[in-house]
């Protein structure tokens, strides 16, 4: 838990809020890991917090299942089966094509021209080998497609999805070896929006989802096979 920080108490957001947002975000990016165990007194002390805080965190994450909580065990961060995986990966692909379809009619051209700068930002970070201005060029590129489709539960759903499985973004771009291809998929999806073509654009973006997903995969099983998986009931 070493990757915790004091907490900047920042605005009016109740002191629950800003301790719930900072232990999400740690869980989603990978500095609390799968099967850690969430200690009250350590995660508050590393924060700068009483226990309390931390303790209404945490049951709040428990709703949004990224934390479990074991009788007589205590609280850890949850796992996800390669099963979920692989569902949120099938309705993803079918919904980021909707949402291309969708923006192929809706985007303006002003949106276009960010998109493309989006997708130029991309490519400079991947001829970088910059991991994390990949990550974000990528988010950002997916954001604009789907805010362009103007379908706001479209949009809500999407980001639900992402966020299940953001924890493995980093494992999947970073091991992914043909990166390049990324950069071809985006592009491809990019013609088919200037050229209002809602098929093909549907098409791509479905395709360049269910690419990713093949390798995510692929570096999640790599990456389970490559540690000693202990589950919190075997921890003693």
């Amino acid at each position: 838990m070493s990757n915790l920080q004091n907490l900047k108490i920042e605005g009016f957001k109740p002191l629950r809020e800003i301790v719930f947002e900072n232990l999400r975000e740690a869980i989603l990016e990978g500095r609390l890991e799968p099967g850690q165990r969430l200690m009250e007194i350590q995660l508050a002390e590393q924060l700068g917090v009483s226990r309390t805080p931390v303790r209404e965190a945490i049951r709040k994450l428990e709703l949004e299942e990224l934390v479990i909580m074991i009788p007589r065990k205590g609280a850890y961060v949850a796992d996800v089966s390669i099963k979920d995986i692989l569902e949120v990966l099938e309705i993803r692909g079918v919904l980021e094509g909707l949402a291309a379809s969708l923006a192929a009619d809706r985007m303006t051209d002003e949106e276009l021209d960010e998109l493309e700068l989006i997708s130029y930002q991309f490519k400079q970070f991947y001829q970088k080998d910059d991991i994390p201005g990949m990550i974000e060029k990528d988010v950002e590129f997916h954001d604009r497609i789907v805010n362009s489709s103007r379908n706001a539960k479209l949009n809500q759903i999407l980001q639900g999805l992402r966020e299940q499985i953001y924890r493995f973004r980093v494992t999947y771009i970073s091991e992914y070896n043909k990166a390049k291809e990324l950069v071809e998929e985006h592009q491809a999806i990019l013609e088919a929006l200037s050229q209002r073509d809602s098929e093909r654009a549907a098409e791509c973006a479905t395709k360049h989802i269910e690419n990713l997903g093949s390798h995510m995969m692929e570096a999640v099983l790599k990456d389970k096979e490559g540690k000693k998986e202990i589950t919190p009931q075997e921890e003693v």
